[in-house]
């Protein structure tokens, strides 16, 4: 995992581009339509001044090969108010290139992604995902994670919940 750069705009725009990969992320899908708007969501997630929070590309080792996205994030919690408060939470998640998944790397990064959490003194970590998005839930497990069943705790959805402790990743 290392820092997003400028220079990964046109791999954003084109995984982020992909309705397979979109349909599950967030509470109304769009698909990325520019090179100017994955510009911007690289800038966004550089910005992030947290150092245990972030949003990082995930490369293969040796290859330089971009894979996808993992990201840890304060979540919001679901109410009236708009831009939704923090929940006082922190989300793990991950999003992958087509062309990545199958092989393990969204695991191998939610393991890391866990690590780092835990490692930087955070006592929990929750995942949420759409209730027909099997793939995801499925990587939520095999990193430790333990499913809670499902909630409407976070960003006004009806969301799967999975938690992970340090004692149990």
């Amino acid at each position: 995992m290392r820092a997003w750069t400028a220079a990964d705009a046109d791999f954003v725009l084109d995984m982020y581009s992909r309705w397979e990969v979109q349909r599950f992320i967030g509470t109304a899908p769009r698909v990325m339509t520019d090179l100017a708007e994955a510009q911007a969501a690289i800038q966004r997630w550089r910005a992030r001044p947290d150092p245990v929070c972030g949003v990082w590309a995930v490369e293969r080792v040796g290859t330089g090969r971009l894979l996808g996205t993992l990201l840890l994030k304060p979540i919001p919690a679901s109410g009236d108010q708009l831009p939704l408060a923090p929940s006082g939470d922190i989300e793990i998640g991950w999003h992958f290139h087509p062309d990545a998944w199958g092989h393990g790397y969204a695991t191998e990064a939610g393991r890391r992604g866990l690590a780092h959490a835990f490692a930087h003194g955070l006592p929990e970590v929750v995942a949420v995902t759409n209730p027909a998005n099997t793939a995801s839930q499925r990587v939520a497990a095999r990193i430790g994670m333990s499913h809670q069943g499902r909630t409407d705790r976070y960003y006004n959805a009806t969301c799967e919940l999975f938690v992970a402790h340090p004692s149990r990743s």
